[in-house]
């Protein structure tokens, strides 16, 4: 097995398509399509089908208080059916917005809070061999309460809880499978080995 030569990294790369249907698209941001491929410099004309979910991609935002807390949401899921410990997030749905905004947003939105620091943690592909999502993951600091505006929540949002966890809290429910949402257990272990490595 080779050893990699450069640094350890994903590399675009597009494949051609030689045919593509639409499995399901309306009026909803997300849609599903199956593309036929084939793999680059095959000449043998063999082709296979790929089903691939449209999402406009997603913000999530881990905020952290002075006290090494992070704020939380348990929320009702109802694909998985369950509560669910997770941290601000919303869909990247309005036309040319920034993801910083978006993110700024969404915490305003959903648990009335701002932040003076902001900084860009990483990019994730949560499922990349169905869906498009990105998620693009962000660290809020110097938090402040601000008011939601005229923002109303609505549906599961209007039923879920905010929590102040403490992250050494928060790193050992993920650990432990007790806190499971792919988000939240990504930020939150990345901000420890963060922290850990003196990268904050």
């Amino acid at each position: 097995m080779p050893t990699p030569s450069g640094p350890i990294a994903d590399i675009p790369e597009s494949w051609p398509v030689v045919s593509t249907r639409d499995l399901y698209r309306a009026d909803w941001l997300m849609a599903l399509r199956a593309d036929r491929v084939r793999r680059p410099g095959d000449d043998s004309g063999q082709s296979f089908d790929r089903w691939v979910f449209e999402h406009p991609g997603a913000v999530v935002v881990l905020a952290v208080d002075e006290q090494e807390r992070a704020c939380c949401l348990r929320q009702y899921r109802h694909p998985v059916q369950g509560r669910f410990i997770e941290l601000p997030a919303g869909l990247c749905d309005s036309d040319g917005e920034d993801p910083l905004a978006t993110a700024q947003r969404e915490l305003r939105e959903e648990v009335e809070l701002e932040a003076g620091e902001w900084r860009r943690l990483f990019d994730l592909a949560p499922s990349a061999g169905i869906t498009s999502e990105r998620q693009l993951c962000f660290l809020a600091r110097d938090l402040r309460p601000v008011s939601r505006g005229d923002f109303a929540l609505e549906h599961e949002e209007a039923d879920m809880e905010r929590l102040w966890v403490p992250v050494d809290d928060l790193v050992e429910a993920v650990l432990d499978g007790r806190v499971s949402e792919s988000p939240i257990a990504v930020c939150v272990l990345a901000y420890d080995a963060l922290r850990r490595r003196g990268r904050l």
